[in-house]
This record gives structure tokens, C-alpha cells and sequence, in this order.
């Protein structure tokens, strides 16, 4: 099937919040080939007036990869639409979302432009203007998130949205790698780790990514927001939900599903 075809139906899903079947169990094959179905749908999306304010860089952790049965981090585009902001309290509205889940990272705010191949961890912290704790919400158009490595690609990196706090330049003097972070849930504590757990370093991420955009001609540019990937299972979300994200150093973000 054209990578334009399943895009087509990854756009009606997220329309209008109906799930669709596993794209792997018909068809599509290869991460190439996955990554040209995304590439389809990001057209769609900006054709319809949507714009990419970063990328999402996805499966970074040993915790998730097990959990959603996959072997290698991915990435996706950040739309516009789905940027709730930046702040300390957040809401939106669980409608918008088909089954989505919460993970806790970090997020990096690019200040001067990354191209790869052969870009360090080391390199990416000298570009980076400030980063942040943030909470991603992942969302997957494929019903009962029923994902292969392929399905979780083509649908950008299942992607549903993202919050930011408040941006910090002081925390790049920290070694992110043992920056912790607790995420609530109604309360009660739901899931914990640490920097680490994002392919060691969290910078170490954004060089993956800066050097895996290059093959498709692509760089960070400064303003680039990076969702580095998550430090924790994910957590479902539903209607009323309260999700609190606490960092190192009492840092707090909270995001409520209405």
C-alpha cells in the first residue's frame, strides 16, 4: 500500500479519535518504509496549517521498550497543535486523545543549529539553550496499542502532546544523567527514574536523533523543542486524571486531563 494511503488513514484517526488496525498486519514492512508513511502524514498535518515546533525522540528507555515490545529508540515531529505550553499547571481536554498514556523526560530547547552525522553528546550540550522537565502524553491511532516498531513509527512516534515547565539554563551545569524525577498520579506515586535511563544521558538522545536526521537531510534548528524520551513506563490516562510530574530539586509540573 503507498506510505500516502496509510497516511490518509492516520490523519482520519486522529480526526476524528477512531483507531484503526495494525499497519504491520497489513502491509508495511521496514522501518524505511515506516518512516515514509510518517513523512505523508507530517505533509498532511502541515498542509492543513499545522507546523513542527521540534522533535520527539521515542522508545529511549529499557522500561518502555519492554513494555510496548520493541528493540530501538524512534522519532516523530512535535505539532504545533498539540503544544499545551509552557508552565507549572496545565489542562486539557481528554477528548482530544483515543488512549493515551503519560511519561515523564526532558525536554531541550535548541539554541544554535545541529547537523549530523557525528554530532557528541558533549556538542549538544553546548547548543542547547535551556532545557526542562515535561510531561509527553503518547497516544496511538493503532486500536489496543497493538504496536510493532512500524505501526508506533508511521504514527509519529505515537504521538499525542506535550507540556513543558518552566524553561532553565542553570540546570545544564547539572549532570542530567542523575537528575530524578517522580510522576503521580491522582496522588498517589506511579512511576520513578532517572536521567540514566534515557540511553544514559539524555543529551546522549539528541546526538541519536541529530545524527539519524541527517540521512533524511534534516538538522536541529535553533527554537527546536526535544522531547528526549521517557525515564519510566508510561501511565494510562483518563478523564479527571491528575498527573504530577516532581524533578530534582522539588521542580513540579502538573498536567489534568478534563
Amino acid at each position: 500500500m503507498r506510505p500516502e494511503t496509510f497516511a490518509e488513514e492516520l490523519e482520519r484517526a486522529w480526526e476524528e479519535r477512531r483507531p484503526i488496525e495494525p499497519l504491520s498486519d497489513r502491509g508495511l514492512k521496514g522501518i524505511e518504509a515506516a518512516y515514509r508513511v510518517q513523512e505523508a502524514w507530517n505533509a498532511l498535518r502541515l498542509g492543513k496549517g499545522d507546523r513542527v515546533v521540534g522533535r520527539k525522540i521515542g522508545l529511549t528507555s529499557k522500561a518502555v521498550q519492554e513494555q510496548l515490545g520493541v528493540d530501538q529508540p524512534d522519532f516523530g515531529n512535535l505539532w504545533e497543535s498539540r503544544f499545551f505550553g509552557v508552565g507549572e499547571r496545565v489542562e486539557v481536554e481528554a477528548r482530544l486523545f483515543l488512549q493515551p498514556r503519560v511519561e515523564g523526560e526532558l525536554a531541550f530547547l535548541i539554541g544554535r543549529r545541529l547537523e549530523g552525522p557525528g554530532v557528541t553528546p558533549q556538542e549538544v550540550l553546548a547548543a542547547t539553550e535551556a532545557v526542562a522537565f515535561a510531561i509527553e502524553i503518547v497516544d496511538s491511532r493503532i486500536r489496543d496499542w497493538r504496536i510493532r516498531i512500524e505501526d508506533t513509527i508511521a504514527d509519529n512516534a505515537s504521538y499525542g502532546g506535550f507540556v513543558v515547565g518552566p524553561w532553565e539554563k542553570a540546570l545544564l551545569e547539572e549532570d542530567l544523567s542523575a537528575l530524578g524525577l517522580v510522576l503521580y498520579k491522582n496522588g498517589e506515586p506511579v512511576a520513578q527514574g532517572a536521567g540514566a535511563a534515557c540511553l544514559g544521558h539524555p543529551a546522549r538522545a539528541v546526538a541519536w536523533l541529530t545524527n539519524t536526521l541527517a540521512a533524511f537531510g534534516v538538522a536541529l534548528e535553533p527554537g527546536d523543542i526535544v522531547m528526549s524520551g521517557a525515564w519510566a513506563p508510561v501511565q494510562p490516562a483518563g478523564p479527571g486524571d491528575l498527573f504530577t510530574l516532581v524533578g530534582t530539586g522539588g521542580r513540579a509540573l502538573s498536567l489534568r486531563f478534563a
